[in-house]
């Protein structure tokens, strides 16, 4: 990189740190903020424990894009002053330098970015996640527990909380499907661009011969909804299903056929949830993640202009992202086209570029 090519990425990220402002408008912002400040600091606040929930929710989103977008600012702000004195005073070492901190610069900018898209209905929400093998039996319910494992370990290195809402064993080995709600700041902002088909390609563990083998699972996520949101289900278009849990949950769980599974006519979903003792609780927990995978499904057929979106428009309609372990190491996503070596470090939950790198994508092309 030299002077000019410096000079020209500085204008262009200007231009985009004036239209994040924009959008976030900083101001206003700062605005809210003081106004949930004077809020707090009366007493009569707090006695609506669910309204002072959801506001000092608010506040601390405010503070987070507020101090994200000052860092970004200043840094934005102190490396264009020190290229005009260093371009002047001709001092390489700086310009060195600055050039150096490129890639730091805009990823800073990147994040907030990110921050700005993450603002849909319900990008802030918790995300409810399921996991199902595709064909292959022993071969994609491992790869079925590899991207479960994933998650969870995502979910770790962000902060999110995860309770496990379903869970089924594999014969031989890996899973025949799992549920669960990843709990956190925008957990379903992030967790959205996960939605589809996962391939996997490497040499087989469980063949004597050591051949490649190719294995598929899809996931599936949507929002959590509150419960303010209705989606109605009609007694007829549904079947309610009743046996006993299997896998996690210990022999107590296992005595009653508390766990359930409701099938959804119209739209070929199914559900289930086994991960309470009581079958009303699970009935009930069931019927909220009904309700979350039919406010997807009506969120694709429109993003996407799907007049007649089945369950494969959520499930097996569209292969997103390649894992391939041999014969050599690279995970693609083929939305954005960014790939990655680091095989072991994205199976052990180091995903946020490939997630970021989804999410620009739909920006730039004003979804």
């Amino acid at each position: 990189m030299d002077s000019y090519e410096y000079g020209e990425l500085l204008k262009t990220l200007q231009n985009k740190a004036q239209n994040i402002a924009k959008i976030l408008n900083p101001d206003s912002l700062q605005k809210r903020l003081d106004e949930i400040n004077a809020l707090e600091s009366h007493q009569e606040f707090w006695n609506d424990a669910k309204k002072a929930g959801e506001i000092t929710k608010e506040k601390r989103k405010c503070e987070r894009i507020l101090h994200t977008y000052t860092e970004m600012k200043a840094e934005l702000d102190d490396a264009k002053e020190l290229f005009e004195i260093a371009e002047s005073e001709e001092d390489s070492s700086t310009l060195e330098l600055l050039f150096e901190n490129v890639e730091s610069l805009q990823s800073h900018i990147q994040k907030v970015e990110i921050e700005v898209m993450l603002s849909g209905e319900f990008d802030s929400t918790n995300a409810i996640i399921t996991i199902q093998p595709g064909a292959g039996g022993t071969e994609s319910q491992d790869w079925a527990s590899m991207l479960y494992r994933m998650y969870l370990r995502w979910s770790e290195r962000r902060g999110f909380k995860v309770e496990l809402l379903d869970y089924q064993d594999g014969e031989e080995a890996g899973i025949k499907g799992a549920a669960f709600i990843i709990k956190g700041e925008n957990a379903y902002g992030y967790a959205k661009s996960e939605n589809g088909v996962h391939r996997l390609v490497r040499i087989s563990p469980f063949d004597a011969n050591a051949k490649r083998h190719t294995s598929f699972a899809s996931v599936q996520v949507s929002p959590e909804l509150s419960e303010d949101i209705d989606i109605e289900i009609l007694d007829k278009d549904i079947r309610i299903d009743t046996y006993r849990a299997s896998g996690a949950g210990g022999q107590h769980v296992n005595k009653t056929e508390s766990a359930i599974r409701i099938t959804h006519f119209p739209t070929g979903l199914v559900v289930q949830c086994q991960n309470d003792r009581s079958q009303h609780k699970n009935k009930a927990t069931a019927m909220k993640m009904l309700q979350s995978k039919l406010y997807e499904l009506e969120r694709l057929k429109q993003s996407e202009g799907v007049a007649n979106a089945e369950k494969s428009e959520i499930g097996w309609g569209h292969q997103i992202r390649s894992y391939v372990l041999a014969p050599y190491q690279q995970v693609k996503d083929l939305r954005s086209n960014y790939a990655t070596s680091d095989t072991d470090g994205v199976l052990d939950g180091d995903i946020d570029d490939l997630i970021e790198s989804v999410l620009v994508l739909g920006e730039s092309k004003g979804e």
